[in-house]
């Protein structure tokens, strides 16, 4: 297979630099769409960053702001989402692992820091397992980390119960671009962290003409994939990392309630290995403003930043040191 990436577009949004490049990665079945905010020096480091279930590259745009050019971010948007939406299946965290690989390869990636948020982080942690010579460095953003779940919950049901509206948006259409973003703007998460990075982020998402946008989420993708998060192989990834990972949690959750998919005590009964997994609160954030808010956004981005400098990496062919 080709392995060559091609150039499909560059923007540069009103906030500033850095310019965003959109990158076509040839995969298995046809090509990934890829963001890459490129650093001012080429042979600064690079993370490659993987977003949630449902959500797209440009989730990582607000942390792109806050690296300032100090960092490289690729963000690919991953397979049955956003402009990968029409890749075929099968579907599964391993696929995703894999086409992660594969963006590496193209790019001439052989250090990155590895980073994940939500299901990304399940991605990250199992491709590390996978292409343990990959990351020099893994950071997981309130993911990565299973638990187990009642034998009997229909998967529908889990997904409902877990992500909410995220989930219930795939069958629905839209008349136009802003009735999508007042759909979202409802959403309780992102009360007061409403931004043009987050407006951008979302847009991405909407595919097909007025009045029938939809979501460019294939709903079996999300469906596979979010019972596939559940198997060991997956949920027990973070248990045979190759490298240390620290793991930013946020203090609320999906809808913004006090309770988050993590706390002390939940990490205390994953049994997690203090040597390989460094847990660290996000104090103020849920599990959308941790990547998509302000704050949220410099934690992620300091963590980036401290992770490349920690393990020595640079820019495309370097080789962790270590």
């Amino acid at each position: 297979m080709n392995r060559t990436p091609r150039t499909a577009a560059t923007t540069r949004p009103e906030a500033g630099p850095p310019a965003r490049e959109e990158l076509r990665v040839p995969v298995r079945g046809g090509e990934l769409a890829v963001s890459r905010w490129p650093a001012e020096d080429p042979a600064a480091p690079v993370a490659l960053a993987l977003h949630g279930i449902t959500a797209n590259g440009l989730s990582w745009a607000r942390v792109a702001h806050h690296l300032a050019g100090r960092m490289t971010l690729v963000a690919p948007d991953l397979r049955g989402r956003g402009g990968s939406g029409r890749l075929p299946g099968p579907y599964g965290i391993a696929g995703h692992a894999d086409d992660t690989a594969a963006v590496a390869d193209a790019l001439g990636l052989e250090s990155v820091v590895l980073a994940g948020h939500s299901m990304g982080a399940f991605v990250a942690a199992l491709t590390a397992v996978r292409h343990p010579r990959l990351p020099a460095a893994l950071l997981l953003v309130d993911g990565g980390v299973g638990f187990p779940v009642p034998a009997d919950l229909d998967p529908d049901e889990l997904l409902d119960a877990v992500i909410g509206p995220a989930v219930r948006r795939l069958s629905m259409t839209f008349p136009d671009r802003d009735a999508y973003r007042a759909f979202w703007q409802k959403h309780p998460a992102f009360g007061g962290s409403w931004t043009p990075w987050v407006d951008a982020y979302i847009q991405r998402d909407l595919v097909g003409e007025e009045p029938l946008l939809r979501s460019s989420c294939d709903r079996e993708a999300v469906r596979f994939d979010g019972v596939d998060q559940l198997r060991e192989e997956v949920s027990g990834a973070v248990h045979r990392l190759p490298r240390p990972a620290v793991l930013l949690w946020a203090e609320r959750g999906l809808m913004d309630e006090p309770q988050g998919l993590y706390d002390e005590h939940r990490l205390a009964a994953a049994n997690l290995d203090p040597q390989r997994v460094r847990p660290q609160r996000v104090s103020g954030t849920n599990h959308y403003t941790i990547l998509v808010g302000d704050e949220g956004a410099r934690t992620v981005a300091r963590n980036l930043l401290r992770a490349a400098d920690a393990r020595g990496t640079s820019g495309p062919g370097a080789v962790p040191s270590g």
